[in-house]
């Protein structure tokens, strides 16, 4: 489950996975949140979304990805009913608000994993 949605953020993609109640959960789940079932069906969405809530960091720790001010943000992907986590690259928090549209920027050389999403950063470039 987890290895194919790895395999297309690789590939610059992005999959969710149909729940029983119809919903796409992005990332996927290897189990039916409302029937315990083992989920099978992929759907592609988009790799770009709306947030639908953020807190700004001022002040990154060492570990974090991003080494200027940035937002950890649930983002509502394109096609997908429920919002994942990730962070994003504003630029200043007056460029963060609730309802924002963001796209994905993808590191250069991406290898199957979460971080191949780089961050996202506000659609049309803005921030």
């Amino acid at each position: 489950m987890i290895g194919h949605f790895l395999t297309r953020l690789r590939e610059r993609s992005i999959v969710g996975v149909r729940g029983s109640d119809g919903r796409v959960l992005v990332p996927p789940m290897e189990y039916d949140p409302v029937t315990a079932q083992p989920l099978e069906e992929f759907v592609a969405v988009e790799s770009q979304g709306v947030v639908r809530s953020w807190c700004w960091v001022s002040n990154p720790r060492p570990l974090h990805l991003l080494q200027r001010p940035f937002a950890w943000a649930l983002i509502q992907l394109d096609g997908a009913d429920v919002p994942m986590l990730h962070m994003v690259d504003a630029g200043s928090i007056d460029n963060m608000a609730t309802g924002m549209r963001v796209e994905a920027r993808w590191v250069e050389a991406p290898r199957g994993h979460i971080t191949d999403i780089a961050c996202f950063v506000p659609a049309g470039g803005n921030g």
